[in-house]
């Protein structure tokens, strides 16, 4: 060392500090490891829209679930309700008036809220978890298993989905839990795709290969490797369809096949709602529908702040 510093100094270049000298190792042991679910926090609570989105569907929630303990409506009994005034505007006994029916309409909201977000959340999670094992089983065992699954699924995909619940729905009785299995059943086909593809991709690298490669089974790979690496995926589009089955409800009960009363739901108060808006009862409808479509929205940012979360190229190295 003393021989290059004096080479340096004859040669009237500056010789080097005299100090201790960075060991790069070092740098990289003392750079702090931030945990991967610290690091889709940050993400998700980066987007401020995502945030308020989710402030807000509690909000609704509570709305909805907790709202009727402080808010006390007859909602069940139609006699009741016949004693009531009909189409009685807001007033300080009914905050937002009263349907045609005579209901309040505020604690109608809630009620069909009830309705609403229950199956909406429960038809989609039968979506995802049939769509997600149907695109799993046919994406990793590929071949003659993989061509026939598809088919199948391209053969459903062909026939709208609305035109399909009409007719199930005509066909059979309208009760809740017919509602949420029908729609759940029905409504996995696109979830079974997005999933199939992830499948695919990941049998084919080279962890995937290695496990197979030491003998390990393939529901062990699905199990270990798949479902893990695509969770993503899954995590976007169980809140999307979640969205899907609300919006979907709310679609059949508007064409008047939801469901049947004294029980509602938003779609069946709009369709109620907009027949008397040419009166100029706005109060049976415009509440209604400006929830429903908050909700509808607020879903969707809170799926896209999701997405963003899991995106590896978004996460610290």
């Amino acid at each position: 060392m003393s021989t290059v510093s004096e080479g340096l100094s004859a040669a009237g270049l500056p010789a080097s500090p005299a100090g201790p000298t960075t060991n790069l190792a070092d740098v990289d042991a003392s750079k702090e490891i931030v945990p991967l679910w610290q690091q889709r926090l940050r993400i998700f609570f980066h987007n401020k829209l995502a945030i308020a989105s989710v402030i807000f569907l509690m909000l609704v929630l509570l709305f909805c679930y907790a709202g009727p303990l402080f808010y006390h409506t007859n909602q069940t009994n139609q006699a009741l309700a016949l004693t009531q005034p009909f189409n009685e505007a807001p007033s300080a006994h009914h905050l937002l008036g009263t349907d045609s029916s005579g209901f309040d309409e505020l604690g109608r909201i809630m009620f069909g809220g009830e309705y609403s977000l229950s199956l909406g959340m429960l038809a989609g999670v039968i979506t995802i978890v049939v769509g997600t094992l149907y695109g799993m089983i046919a994406g990793f065992l590929g071949g003659v298993v993989d061509t026939l699954m598809m088919r199948l699924l391209d053969a459903f995909l062909s026939i709208p989905l609305l035109f399909l619940l009409i007719t199930l729905i005509s066909v059979f009785s309208r009760t809740t839990v017919f509602l949420i299995v029908i729609i759940g059943v029905t409504g996995w086909f696109g979830n079974a795709r997005i999933i199939r593809g992830d499948a695919l991709l990941i049998k084919k690298l080279e962890y995937s290969q290695a496990a197979t490669a030491m003998g390990a089974s393939k529901w062990h790979i699905i199990r270990r490797h798949v479902f893990p690496n695509s969770m993503s995926n899954i995590v976007t589009v169980a809140t999307f369809s979640v969205a899907d089955a609300i919006l979907f409800l709310s679609t059949l009960g508007f064409l008047g096949l939801g469901i049947p009363a004294p029980q509602t739901d938003w779609g069946t108060m709009m369709q109620n709602g907009s027949v008397q808006q040419s009166n100029g009862f706005w109060w049976e409808i415009y509440p209604t529908a400006l929830v429903f479509v908050l909700v509808i929205v607020a879903i969707t940012y809170v799926g896209e702040a999701l997405r963003d979360a899991f995106e590896v190229r978004l996460l610290e190295r």
